[in-house]
């Protein structure tokens, strides 16, 4: 079992200490989030700890290309014009995206948008070359946008952008793309330092005052370009704080307005208390990334069918009070493109015992692996207790599985690097929660293109037919094509296992009644321009 006496301690002494409050009086129409990041996301258009980083310190201060759509709730968030007002692929060239400029758009120095700006922006994350290389920033974006090729100006109004292959997907990744000032980064020195102390973007939030280690405020936008979303609050302002017991106790005592993932068995007893629990469900997965390549346990299809069967789901949401639901694929069942696999993984470990036998092992030859875990982060739900029902479950069937616990931020670069470098710390696996499911996620998750450090497939899973599937997938344009094909490869997901699917998270907060208007996404990002404070 982990010893969590030192998680616990921790936990105390922060809550005891009490949360930083900024140096003026709150407004009225401020929101104060306790997020779950360690540490305070960058600020400076390429935000890190994950989506998270997006969330609060990515999206309210700035723009993409492409900004996501929250305005339809019921569904999946899907994609709407943001600093170009149209996209398309030019006709004469499958790998040729075609972006106008959207016109009158002023960054918050008050500089002008332009195609050239925006061309800039990409030579800070794609050209090594360039005086504004943002070299420890720019892995964040190229590992998940890898297919990026070239960019050129057509004309004033007009960027285009070519893919190394075809990627019918591509526009869903734009987003990934958040466009700063370049006469800001020219005033500060020509130095990303210097930016992240005044940063500027376009979007409805300026980020105002930045506290390290302590908080990030943010003020509204007044003269932000789409006047429906000029956010009806002041100011947002963020904290970062990893242990749950200290944000349960910063929303209880009044000190933040709003939460992050509360400790589920804290749940009823804020409802009681007057507080609102937002959970809402989006395309998300929370998994083991196996470690497929040679010399791993989880090379063999047959272990990580094992371990799938292996752990209790239903108990585990029970455990979670119901903020997670059971996952059996990257996709649920009933999705579109969940496709028909032959397994169907449920709490059954005679099944599991079975799979290690035929794999090799048994009593005299306990399977043993070491997984990275971390102790909080974006996404990562309760890491320590769920992975302690894990490492039972596991147990039970023949499996010695230790952990490697980590601070998120290294397991975001681990994830970044192939299994048997330093950061990946020689583990079988990486319990980490990858951002929100797109239709290019399979692509990046399991093609042996996309194999670490090139994007996300960490484990470097390979199977043939699949890599056959997603290529078609992603060089047609039709949406119903694109839908059977994509069926196709996720039943083949499900069967061959490059992870253990555990949960599908609800995207859990905690708000104090004060908090009005917010409309949850399906989304791993929100929109905060329509919340007020009563």
């Amino acid at each position: 079992m982990l010893d969590r006496r030192t998680f616990l301690i921790a936990s105390a002494a922060a809550a005891a200490a009490g949360v930083p409050r900024p140096a003026a009086a709150a407004s009225a129409q401020t929101l104060r989030v306790a997020m779950t990041a360690a540490d305070l996301p960058t600020v400076t258009g390429i935000p890190n700890n994950g989506g998270e980083g997006f969330r609060f310190l990515g999206y309210p201060a700035y723009d993409s290309l492409v900004n996501w759509d929250f305005t339809r709730t019921e569904e999946t968030a899907g994609l709407a014009p943001g600093l170009c007002t149209d996209w398309k692929v030019d006709p004469a060239n499958p790998l040729r995206w075609l972006f106008t400029v959207r016109q009158g758009v002023k960054f918050h120095d008050g500089s002008d948008l332009n195609a050239d700006a925006i061309l800039w922006n990409l030579a800070r994350i794609y050209d090594e070359k360039s005086p504004q290389y943002d070299a420890p920033a720019s892995p964040i974006v190229k590992a998940t946008v890898s297919m990026l090729d070239t960019w050129e100006k057509v004309d004033e109004g007009t960027i285009a952008i070519a893919t190394k292959y075809p990627f019918g997907f591509f526009p869903y990744l734009i987003p990934r793309i958040l466009i700063v000032s370049p006469a800001q980064w020219e005033k500060a020195g020509r130095s990303w330092q210097g930016f992240a102390k005044q940063p500027s973007g376009t979007g409805p939030f300026k980020i105002s005052r930045i506290v390290p280690g302590q908080y990030v405020e943010m003020v509204r936008n007044e003269d932000y370009w789409d006047k429906a979303r000029v956010p009806k609050l002041e100011k947002m302002t963020v904290y970062p704080m990893p242990e749950a017991t200290t944000r349960l106790a910063a929303l209880r005592s009044g000190q933040v307005d709003w939460i992050e993932v509360p400790p589920p068995d804290a749940i009823p007893s804020l409802r009681q208390a007057g507080f609102q629990i937002s959970l809402w469900p989006y395309p998300h997965t929370y998994p083991y990334a196996f470690n497929c390549m040679p010399g791993s346990p989880f090379a063999d299809v047959r272990v990580r069918q094992a371990a799938n069967y292996a752990i209790d789901r239903e108990g585990m949401c029970t455990m979670l009070n119901e903020t997670g639901k059971p996952a059996v694929g990257l996709y649920p069942p009933g999705h579109p493109v969940f496709g028909t696999p032959e397994n169907h993984y449920r709490y059954d470990p005679e099944k599991a015992k079975a799979l290690l036998k035929e794999a090799g092992y048994g009593p005299g030859k306990p399977l043993k692996a070491k997984i990275m875990i971390s102790t909080s982060g974006s996404g990562q739900m309760m890491p320590i207790p769920m992975n302690e029902l894990m490492q039972q479950n596991f147990a039970a069937v023949g499996m010695e599985i230790d952990f490697d616990v980590v601070e998120w931020g290294t397991m975001l670069v681990a994830v970044r690097n192939p299994p048997g470098t330093a950061p990946s710390h020689g583990v079988d696996a990486i319990n980490i929660s990858l951002s929100y499911t797109d239709p290019s996620s399979m692509f990046r998750y399991y093609a042996s293109e996309s194999a670490s450090p090139v994007n996300y497939n960490w484990g470097h899973f390979k199977n043939d037919k699949l890599d056959a599937l997603l290529r078609k997938a992603q060089s047609v344009f039709d949406a119903d094509e694109q839908t059977a094909l994509l069926a196709q490869a996720h039943a083949i997901v499900v069967d061959e296992a490059p992870w253990l699917f555990i949960v599908h998270d609800q995207n859990p907060r905690a708000m104090s009644k004060k908090v009005k208007d917010f409309r949850p996404a399906q989304s791993w990002y929100q929109d905060f321009t329509q919340i007020t404070i009563a």
